[in-house]
């Protein structure tokens, strides 16, 4: 069960990238949304960077999972952010609204550069 995700350590921020372009099933959705979490639960206080640069799909489960994973965030006193969204993608998150929830930043830089 190899991981779905790429991690890395950045200034105090954990930069986690996705391995899949198509988050679409229950189980990756699942295993993605529990290693994030462990990310969070591992930090006293956790800076999340969230790169969707390679991800072209992301179902409705998925997003589900990403607003649980903001809220284990904000519980922890802790900061997420969203970078590198594709238009299409992003239509979704207008969509749904969920633009208004997440911080969503263009790039990489601007996304580390918010962090408190």
């Amino acid at each position: 069960s190899s991981s779905r995700l790429v991690t890395s350590e950045e200034g105090g921020v954990t930069r986690v990238g996705f391995v899949d372009r198509n988050i679409l099933e229950e189980a990756f959705i699942q295993r993605i949304g529990d290693e994030i979490s462990a990310l969070v639960d591992e930090a006293a206080n956790p800076k999340i960077l969230l790169n969707f640069e390679n991800v072209e799909h992301l179902s409705s489960a998925a997003l589900g999972t990403l607003i649980t994973v903001n809220n284990k965030v904000r519980q922890k006193g802790g900061q997420l952010r969203l970078c590198s969204i594709d238009k299409q993608l992003y239509e979704v998150f207008r969509i749904t609204k969920l633009d208004k929830l997440f911080q969503i930043h263009d790039n990489e830089p601007s996304a580390l550069g918010s962090f408190k």
